[in-house]
């Protein structure tokens, strides 16, 4: 079993730390986890991406073009970036709401990043940011893996992640984060 997934976002919405609690509750329940980020562009509002590749024998951190099982993406533009690493059966949840990242050039239909996903991903789901207007920016990443938790990707369930999620933040920022860890959970009916 191997399970690759690609976080997307723009430096400061928290990729690295989305990353880091996905690879730690991987580790949790037992499997292999390699991570790797981009980190330099964080500091400058730009483009920032992770690559998580859970398992067993798993032993680079890259997940290869094509094989992305899942794509989590604070924003679109973004998810349309990391697009060529979608497997033909992969999942796409990302943002609705744009953020334009740093140099790139003037603002973007965000219509237009929606056809190209509703077009390229096998299965897609958005996250509605006018159901997120309470949401704090700073914790749009927590909501977005509630959802992705609460979505059944992850080779572990929703209580681990979240358990990982107060094991490794401190203390004064454990209520808002279990806030926006819940409001993604709820955001994915059914499950």
């Amino acid at each position: 079993m191997t399970f690759n997934c690609i976080i997307a976002g723009v430096g400061g919405q928290g990729t690295v730390l989305a990353s880091k609690l996905i690879a730690a509750a991987a580790m949790k329940k037992g499997f292999d986890a390699r991570t790797t980020e981009t980190i330099g562009m964080a500091q400058r509002g730009g483009s920032v991406f992770g690559h998580i590749r859970i398992g067993d024998n798993i032993f680079s951190p890259l997940v290869p073009l094509g094989k992305a099982d899942a794509i989590i993406a604070f924003e679109p533009s973004e998810a349309v970036r990391q697009l060529p690493y979608l497997s033909k059966n992969g999942i796409v949840i990302s943002c609705g709401g744009a953020v334009q990242p740093a140099g790139t050039g003037g603002a973007y239909e965000v219509s237009v990043m929606m056809d190209c996903l509703k077009s390229n991903a096998p299965r897609l789901v958005i996250i509605n940011g006018a159901k997120l207007k309470d949401q704090n920016p700073k914790t749009l990443n927590v909501c977005l893996l509630g959802a992705a938790a609460q979505s059944g990707i992850f080779p572990f369930d929703a209580d681990t992640l979240k358990d990982i999620l107060i094991e490794t933040l401190p203390v004064r920022y454990h209520d808002i984060n279990i806030k926006a860890f819940e409001s993604g959970r709820s955001l994915i009916p059914g499950k």
